[in-house]
């Protein structure tokens, strides 16, 4: 089950919602952990016990501790996540998509003990979004992060931005801004088209602020962003390997990809990811480019003349 979470930039996210079993399993595996953790700090607190109140306050601090502050200790410094959650791929959001905090992780804490088994699994189960009370107190909700049978590959190089793609500066293009685009060119099939434009367009802005130099006019959004990532792991492979260097590959000429869109086509992200000016400055043939014999029709991905 899906559910729409609306940043605070106001854009609209489809996430994995948790199902009411994976969560009461988590729970049963935290629950096993408090009681492991009760009884090793009432073995070791019990021997400063002078007398029967001394014993039961001992024994309600030690409660308090272990119940609730172990959920609320461990998804504040985890960023969502205890020992159930983590073991079953689950994790506590706000409801804008973003980390609880300790203030939505103490208010979580503090309602299941008050709100006990039962209420908690009712209310999560007839909820729309999977939201115990504390939940729905916290404004948290709780999605899945591993989605089994999905496998990361790595990202190509656009046959016909290979030329291009070996002039690019790179050394403004961080780790950062390269991993959310490996992310999100990984999940743009999962998005829905609103979201995915408006992703696109940020990135494809943030990535033309850093590298240079700009790619050819009507250049895809998607085609740019995978071209760019694609010529950063080739260099990092062969600062790696530099006994034995890495050839560029070898493309092939101009032309089409696995269906890509041609130029003045609408990119595969919409009219978000058109080509912002800087992509129509003209650029100069590159140098290593061996020059034809006789000229040639442009194709999609030519470069300017």
């Amino acid at each position: 089950m899906t559910a729409g979470v609306v940043t605070g930039e106001a854009v609209a996210l489809d996430v994995r919602l948790a199902h009411w079993p994976s969560r009461l399993l988590a729970k049963v595996i935290d629950f096993v952990a408090q009681f492991i953790v009760l009884f090793l700090l009432l073995l070791v607190l019990g021997q400063m016990a002078s007398d029967s109140d001394a014993a039961a306050a001992i024994v309600l601090c030690a409660l308090v501790v272990v119940f609730v502050g172990y959920s609320v200790l461990l998804e504040t410094l985890w960023r969502g996540r205890t020992l159930g959650k983590a073991a079953l791929g689950l994790r506590a959001v706000r409801d804008d998509g973003g980390p609880v905090r300790f203030r939505h992780a103490l208010v979580r804490g503090i309602m299941f003990p008050l709100e006990g088994w039962g209420p908690a699994l009712f209310a999560s189960i007839f909820s729309k979004r999977g939201k115990r009370f504390g939940d729905m107190l916290a404004g948290t909700i709780v999605v899945q992060e591993r989605v089994p049978g999905v496998t990361a590959l790595p990202v190509q190089m656009p046959a016909p931005l290979a030329w291009w793609a070996v002039t690019l500066d790179l050394s403004r293009f961080d780790d950062n801004l390269a991993l959310a685009c490996r992310q999100f060119l990984a999940r743009q099939n999962e998005l829905n088209p609103a979201s995915r434009d408006a992703m696109g367009g940020e990135l494809v802005a943030a990535v033309l602020a850093r590298v240079t130099p700009p790619p050819p006019p009507g250049t895809p959004g998607w085609a740019y962003l995978s071209a760019v990532l694609a010529e950063r792991r080739r260099r990092e492979e062969q600062r790696m390997y530099a006994a034995a260097p890495v050839a560029v590959p070898q493309y092939g000429g101009a032309g089409s990809f696995g269906g890509a869109p041609q130029y003045g086509a609408v990119p595969q992200y919409g009219p978000a990811l058109q080509p912002q000016p800087a992509y129509v400055a003209p650029l100069a043939e590159p140098a290593s480019r061996p020059p034809a014999e006789e000229p040639l029709p442009p194709g999609p991905f030519a470069p300017p003349q």
